[in-house]
């Protein structure tokens, strides 16, 4: 990496997406840092001061030409995205001497409890990521914020068992186990200040934290520690309701999950007209075990303090939630991959 031992060259797919889009404008805001875009369109329109590189994913020389001379690869991609765009990605990385990943996994860490990972479903893939970019021996950093806040409370009963459209909300069990959820920007200030960070210490007496103290293993972030109750009070607080203004029924965790296993088991989320409810089914399936009794998803060794993040206000991101949920929040994100 750079002979300054601080991180210069970044290389970010998904630059539009909804993390990506964060983690551009975080990183443009440090004022640190070269920003190449990479992708498929060279129509896609990109804040200023980021440099667009356009790829064939089918052409694996024109992945490495555009990763030669990056210091990092920070990979956001869509569930929808084609299953090996992330191996085809680390691949090119290696051979184009990249020497950090920051690997497409954003929710929880998926290598600290196996029957967790297992039930989300998408934790296994994050861990055959991982895997796959070890044997590159190129070093990974995972930057885990739990789900998204806005996406998650605003994403329609699937997620975080709200409608409000409807005022309706689904209580899993008792409502009350709390779960680590962060918004969009703070899981991209989590990004950027991990690769703020000087990569080696400065010497044997130095013991700050480095870029490298962090290789190969998760950086937890988290906006708020909370359950579907407390979301629900943040929820009547930002839209002067109460309870007589809302439906509210409980569903048994365990069975909810059972369920959405079904609608994934009889659909296909990557092709075809089923792809909306394999896509629910999928949903359901890894928001309901988090909130599954004795969950791991209140994620332990928060970074927040040794990165320098802010504390943020509850209501007012519940507010962004609401938001995107009345205008229609969907499945999926960045697809420009």
């Amino acid at each position: 990496m750079s002979s300054s031992n601080h991180i210069k060259n970044v290389a970010l797919v998904g630059a539009t997406g909804f993390q990506g889009k964060h983690i551009a404008a975080e990183l443009l805001k440090r004022g640190t840092f070269n920003i190449t875009a990479i992708t498929r369109s060279n129509s896609t329109t990109l804040p200023a001061g980021i440099t667009p590189a356009v790829v064939d994913y089918n052409d694996h020389a024109s992945i490495v030409a555009a990763l030669r001379g990056q210091d990092v690869i920070i990979i956001t991609l869509s569930v929808r995205a084609p299953p090996d765009t992330h191996q085809k990605l680390v691949d090119a990385a290696a051979d184009a001497g990249v020497k950090l990943i920051v690997p497409n996994e954003w929710g929880y860490d998926a290598e600290r409890d196996p029957e967790f990972t297992k039930n989300t479903i998408v934790g296994e893939k994050a861990v055959k990521n991982r895997e796959h970019i070890r044997t590159k021996g190129i070093p990974f950093i995972g930057v885990n914020g739990g789900f998204w806040y806005e996406f998650s409370l605003g994403g329609d009963e699937a997620r975080y068992g709200f409608d409000f459209n409807k005022n309706t909300l689904t209580i899993f069990d008792e409502g009350n186990i709390k779960i680590s959820t962060s918004t969009w920007e703070q899981v991209a200030r989590g990004v950027a200040g991990v690769l703020s960070l000087k990569i080696n210490p400065d010497g044997p007496d130095d013991k700050s934290p480095t870029v490298s103290s962090f290789y190969n293993q998760s950086v937890c972030v988290e906006s708020f520690n909370l359950s579907q109750k407390d979301m629900f009070e943040s929820v009547k607080r930002v839209t002067g309701t109460t309870d007589a203004d809302w439906t509210v029924t409980h569903e048994n965790s365990k069975e909810r999950y059972g369920r959405a296993m079904g609608f994934l088991a009889a659909n296909d989320f990557h092709l075809g007209p089923a792809a909306s409810t394999a896509m629910r089914g999928l949903g359901m399936a890894m928001y309901t075990c988090a909130f599954f009794p004795n969950s791991p998803a209140s994620m332990p060794d928060i970074k927040n303090e040794v990165l320098g993040l802010p504390k943020e206000d509850l209501d007012a991101c519940t507010k962004k939630g609401i938001e995107y949920g009345k205008a229609g929040g969907v499945y999926g994100g960045n697809t420009d991959a």
